[in-house]
């Protein structure tokens, strides 16, 4: 596939609009509108909206959905597990990317027993792998896992497509007008990290107006080891293609063309597959910075850093 500089949706696009600027602050999440509602204006901000919005957001809680229904030792689990899966969704935490248990403890401010459940829970998600004596790290698709995963999505979306088709309202259509209009903005600062974000949040927006929520805690799943292997995969540049392909998308759910929107959506995934590559090499950054934490300074690392400076003392002048 060629790779796009520009997207028809801006006239002004051109390769010198989409190199390198200052890094900007993530984009806070479009909020949905909720299934079923009138096609008129409405505030940016309805309980209506929040309730949809966290329905999304809530695919990952551990146990309960509504953070006020769960205990404090629940919600701090929830906090934890959600924070390696937006590190995950983000391309920040690439697959093999260490996990110890001392230092999530200390950036938690939690026992191990805490984190212990968190990583067992994220075992058991796909995403993270725990290794007998060695511990946690990020999982690490296998090629084979990776096409197996890659296929179980497409089928997936498929279904859920098809029904957004059947079930979408002229609310959700704006709502998914300015989830790309976000994504402009993301493409346009070069801000990668909250690109990535946004590219997931849009499948999980078009699968939300399916109306089928096993369905689309199925995909949230597939979508979170997908970002595994793109993170570590895909090599970067390629935003101005997907996003006109999530564009295409949602004009032939605009036109109420199921079938349209399902081929569009099968032809964005398997480019999406084609797209991985095997030999991107993974930077070295600290567990906070990758998972979007003030850096905590450990009582070893105090210890190590003062030890120079003793023995610089030491030497003759």
């Amino acid at each position: 596939m060629t790779l796009n500089l520009h997207c028809p949706a801006c006239p002004d696009c051109s390769l010198p609009t989409l190199l390198p600027s200052p890094t900007m602050p993530a984009d806070k999440p479009l909020t949905p509108s909720r299934r079923g509602a009138r096609p008129s204006a409405r505030p940016a901000s309805t309980p209506s909206e929040h309730d949809t919005e966290s329905r999304l957001l809530s695919l990952h809680a551990p146990v309960a959905h509504d953070l006020s229904e769960q205990s404090a030792e629940t919600r701090i689990e929830t906090h934890i597990y959600r924070t390696i899966v937006d590190g995950v969704l983000a391309h920040r935490l690439t697959p093999g990317t260490k996990l110890p248990e001392p230092e999530l403890c200390q950036l938690f401010d939690v026992g191990r027993a805490v984190v212990r459940r968190v990583l067992e829970r994220l075992a058991h998600d796909g995403i993270v792998t725990l290794r007998p004596n060695k511990g946690a790290v990020i999982a690490e698709p296998t090629p084979e896992e990776t096409r197996e995963i890659f296929e179980a999505r497409r089928a997936l979306e498929r279904a859920l497509v098809e029904l957004a088709v059947t079930n979408v309202t002229d609310d959700d259509l704006v709502m998914l007008r300015r989830q790309l209009d976000a994504e402009h903005a993301a493409m346009h600062r070069f801000d990668q990290p909250s690109w990535a974000r946004l590219a997931s949040d849009f499948h999980l927006r078009v699968a939300a107006l399916a109306g089928n929520a096993v369905l689309l805690r199925y995909l949230s799943e597939l979508i979170s080891r997908c970002s595994l292997i793109v993170g570590l995969y895909e090599p970067p540049g390629y935003a101005p293609c997907e996003h006109d392909e999530h564009a295409a998308i949602v004009a032939c759910i605009a036109q109420r063309d199921a079938a349209g929107a399902i081929a569009r959506m099968q032809s964005h995934l398997e480019e999406l597959e084609r797209r991985i590559e095997t030999t991107r090499m993974r930077g070295q950054k600290s567990l906070a910075s990758l998972l979007g934490l003030p850096e905590v300074a450990s009582p070893e690392a105090a210890v190590t850093s003062a030890i120079p400076a003793k023995r610089q003392r030491r030497q003759p002048t």
